[in-house]
C-alpha cells in the first residue's frame, strides 16, 4: 500500500508555566513542530512529566531515539514494518532514557513520558501507545452522526482502570482529581519495562483522519466534538485545524496534536467497501472508554514470544481460523493419528483371521509327509501287441496264494497296492496285477534278442 497524505500539527503551551512563571512545554513531536512534510510516514508524540528539565528531556529523548531506530531498521518509508522493528525502537528509547538520567539522580527519579506512535507502511499502519496520549482513526461523514471512530487507544490511567472495574462512571472520571495519574510510562532504569499496546489496520480509505493528541487537547473536548470537527460540516483542512486550535487555547496543560489526512490510497489491501470496524458510527464511547486488546502482528518474520502471525483477528474484528491455539491443532493431529492406527489395526486383524481360517480348513491342508508317494509309471511301456498275442481271450482274475512266494516279483501299482496284496483287494486291482505280471514275463525275452 502507498499513500498520499496531508500532515498538520498543533503544539501549544496552554497556561502551563515553570517555577519562574515562564511558559513551559514538556510535549515533544516527531517530526518536530513546523518541520513535518506530506511525505512523512512516521509520527511520534510524547507528553513529558517530572517538572522543569525533566519532562521535556524525557519526551524529546524518546522521540529522537525511536525515530532514529525506525529509520535504521526500516529505511524504506513505505516498505515493510514489523512489530520487531517497533520493539527494537522502544528498547532503544528506554536505553536512551537511562543514559540521559546518568549524573542527574533527581531527574532520574522524576522524569518520564507517555508515548503515542503511528507508522504507515506497505501493509497498512501500526499504532502503539504507552500512557494516556491517544491515537484516533476517524472516518468522517457529512456530519457528526454520519462520522465514526474506527479505533481509539485505551488510556493507561488510574481512572480508566476504575471505569473498567465499575468503581467510576465516565462522568465521574472527567472530574476526578486522579485523572492525571497514569499506570504506564517510559522512565529511565525501570525495574520492569512497561508493555506497549499495539494495533494494526489495513482498513484505510481516502478521507480518513488519524488524530494523535496529548491529554491536554481533551480537557474540554469529548469524542462527539471530535466527530463533528472532522466531519464535512466544518469545511476544509485548514478550518479544521483552526477550530481545534481555538477550542483548546485556554487549556491549563500543554496540548499537542498531529493530524494526518489520507488523501489517496494506492493498491489498498481492502479495495472498495472495507469491513466495518469495532466502533459504531455516531455512537462515541466514554471519555476513557476501553477499546479492546491490541491485535498482534501476524508476520512470521518477527514473532513476539509469535506473536500473530498472524493475525489472530482479521480486519473486521473476527477471529482468523488460521490462528487457532496450537494446543487445539496438536490435539487434532493426535486424534487423526489414533484413528489411522485403529484402521490399520483393524485391517491387520481381519487379514490374520482369514489366514487362520484357511489354516484350519482340512480341505486346504497339504497331504501329510507320511502319505504314500504318487505312483510311478513303469519305465517299460506296456507291450499291447505282445499281450494280445499271448492270450486272445480276456484273462480271468488270478487270486494270489495265501502265502506270497519269496521268488515272486513285487511290482508297485497305482493306488499304493503291491502284487502280493491280500485277497481283500478289489477285482480291478487283481486284473492290474495280472497284466503287470504278464509284462514282466514278456520283457526279458524281448531284451534277450538284442
Amino acid at each position: 500500500m502507498k499513500y498520499r497524505l496531508k500532515i498538520y500539527s498543533i503544539w501549544e503551551y496552554g497556561r502551563r508555566v515553570d517555577s519562574e512563571g515562564k511558559p513551559h512545554q514538556e510535549d515533544s513531536l516527531f517530526p518536530a513542530y513546523g518541520q513535518q512534510k506530506d511525505t512523512d510516514r512516521l509520527f511520534i508524540l510524547c507528553d513529558g512529566m517530572g517538572g522543569h528539565a525533566a519532562g521535556e528531556v524525557a519526551s524529546a529523548t524518546v522521540c529522537e531515539a525511536m525515530s532514529r531506530s525506525v529509520f535504521r531498521s526500516a529505511p524504506d518509508a513505505e516498505g515493510d514494518f514489523s512489530d520487531g522493528n517497533l520493539y527494537t525502537a522502544i528498547d532503544d528509547a528506554f536505553h536512551a532514557l537511562s543514559e540521559a538520567a546518568k549524573g542527574n539522580e533527581t531527574g532520574a527519579r522524576k522524569m518520564g513520558t507517555t508515548m503515542a506512535f503511528l507508522k504507515f507502511h506497505s501493509r497498512g499502519c501500526t499504532i502503539a501507545h504507552i500512557g494516556d496520549s491517544r491515537v484516533y482513526h476517524i472516518r468522517p461523514g457529512k456530519g457528526r452522526d454520519d462520522s465514526a471512530i474506527l479505533f481509539r487507544t485505551s488510556d493507561h490511567s488510574l481512572v480508566n482502570d476504575l471505569i473498567k472495574v465499575g468503581e467510576l462512571t465516565p462522568e465521574e472520571a472527567r472530574h476526578s482529581r486522579q485523572r492525571n495519574i497514569i499506570t504506564r510510562a517510559m522512565q529511565p532504569n525501570p525495574d520492569r519495562q512497561p508493555r506497549a499496546d499495539i494495533y494494526h489496520t489495513a482498513d484505510i480509505r481516502p478521507g480518513d483522519w488519524f488524530y494523535m493528541c496529548s491529554d491536554g487537547m481533551l480537557e474540554e473536548m469529548e469524542d462527539d466534538n471530535l466527530l463533528y470537527n472532522f466531519s464535512e460540516a466544518t469545511g476544509d483542512d485548514a478550518n479544521k485545524v483552526k477550530i481545534l486550535t481555538q477550542a483548546t487555547s485556554q487549556n491549563r496543560d500543554n496540548h499537542t496534536a498531529i493530524l494526518v489526512h489520507v488523501m489517496e490510497v494506492i493498491d489498498p489491501l481492502f479495495p472498495g467497501e472495507a469491513p466495518a470496524r469495532a466502533s459504531a458510527a455516531g455512537a462515541p464511547g466514554p471519555i476513557m472508554a476501553e477499546t479492546g486488546d491490541a491485535v498482534p502482528d501476524t508476520r512470521a518474520a518477527e514473532p513476539k514470544a509469535g506473536t500473530p502471525a498472524s493475525a489472530a483477528v482479521t480486519s473486521d474484528g473476527t477471529r482468523n481460523p488460521a490462528s487457532r491455539p496450537k494446543g487445539i491443532q496438536l490435539a487434532k493431529y493426535i486424534v487423526s493419528l489414533l484413528l489411522l492406527l485403529l484402521v490399520v489395526g483393524g485391517i491387520y486383524r481381519l487379514a490374520s483371521g482369514i489366514s487362520g481360517r484357511r489354516a484350519a480348513d482340512p480341505a486346504r491342508q497339504a497331504p501329510p509327509a507320511s502319505a504314500a508317494p504318487a505312483p510311478v509309471r513303469s519305465e517299460v511301456p506296456p507291450q499291447r501287441p505282445l499281450r494280445q498275442e499271448s492270450a486272445a481271450p480276456q484273462p480271468q482274475p488270478v487270486t494270489p496264494p495265501a502265502a506270497a512266494s519269496t521268488s515272486a516279483p513285487v511290482t508297485a501299482v497305482p493306488g499304493g497296492s503291491a502284487a502280493g496284496a491280500s485277497s481283500s483287494a478289489s477285482a480291478g486291482e487283481e486284473e492290474a496285477v495280472s497284466d503287470e505280471q504278464a509284462l514282466m514275463n514278456v520283457t526279458p525275452k524281448k531284451l534277450s534278442k538284442k
